[in-house]
């Protein structure tokens, strides 16, 4: 029997059911690997890693000993990992979790023009005057526990308001304002904090406070630093900075309109002429 023989044999008996099977796993472990890069969870992956190659090795030297120490290891370190990344594997059983489906932000485009304006406007001015700034924008995962950290609103979005809440020494100032379905929620609201010790030092809390919130959740963050009047989007457990009024609004457009409602670039150039002419007057 040749080898090309063998091969075929070995080809025919492969069935559906196991392509199916080997790509199910194989598509588990991308998205496992793509929900552990970039944090703590990384490092604790490499350990594991290194140690069963390690068990894997002793044993094929039959060092019983540390063969033995390091299958008790394993067993008993399994259940005290659960304990300890507690909050990593919180974070990504809700990132699985998420859905498309059921987009806060899947609104009328009207909506969505009038939302991106008045937070590109009140970020704007809040950068000017170097005024903190942290405004949450809710999407599919609901922030019902950071609302009820707050004082609750439930107002009409507008530039004006979102200005007069962070202006220093005021009541709600400190803190993050929340917005969802399309009105301001609540203001003053606590944000957990990233847990990842890789970020600049020119970050603040403010900052820390937006990657935690966009770690955990699918919201848009948008930050104005106190110290330096830079505008920055948290998104996903990243860190858009340095954004300018004209790259807030394409950032924002980007991560709020659905493809199916997306306006077309003839529509974009037609809205951005409209704006120019708004503000020459």
């Amino acid at each position: 029997m040749t080898f090309w023989d063998s091969l075929w044999r070995y080809i025919s008996l492969i069935r559906p059911a196991d392509i199916i099977d080997v790509l199910i796993v194989a598509f588990a472990l991308y998205k496992s690997v793509k929900l552990v890069q970039e944090t703590r969870a990384q490092q604790l992956v490499k350990a594991i890693v290194i140690l069963l190659v390690i068990l894997w090795g002793s044993t094929l030297l039959r060092l019983h000993t540390i063969t033995y120490i390091l299958e008790n290891v394993m067993q008993v370190g399994f259940l005290a990992l659960i304990i300890i990344f507690q909050p990593e594997l919180r974070r990504a059983l809700e990132k699985v979790g998420r859905s498309k489906i059921g987009k806060i932000f899947s609104q009328s485009p009207e909506n969505i023009d009038h939302i991106v304006e008045e937070l590109s406007e009140a970020a704007t001015y809040l950068s000017a005057h170097k005024i903190g700034a942290l405004m949450v924008l809710e999407q599919s995962t609901k922030l019902g526990e950071i609302v009820a950290t707050g004082t609750r609103l439930s107002a009409d979005i507008s530039s004006g308001l979102l200005i007069n809440i962070f202006i220093p020494n005021t009541p709600l100032h400190d803190g993050a304002v929340v917005i969802s379905d399309g009105r301001i929620s609540a203001a003053s609201c606590l944000l957990p904090l990233t847990q990842n010790d890789s970020l600049s030092r020119d970050m603040g809390t403010r900052h820390r406070a937006a990657l935690g919130m966009s770690e955990i959740s699918d919201a848009i963050v948008v930050v104005v630093s106190e110290e330096t009047g830079i505008i920055s989007i948290a998104k996903d457990g990243n860190m858009i900075r340095n954004l300018t009024a004209d790259t807030l609004r394409r950032t924002l457009y980007k991560n709020l309109v659905e493809p199916e409602t997306a306006p077309s670039p003839v529509d974009e150039l037609r809205k951005w002429k409209e704006y120019l002419r708004w503000k020459r007057k």
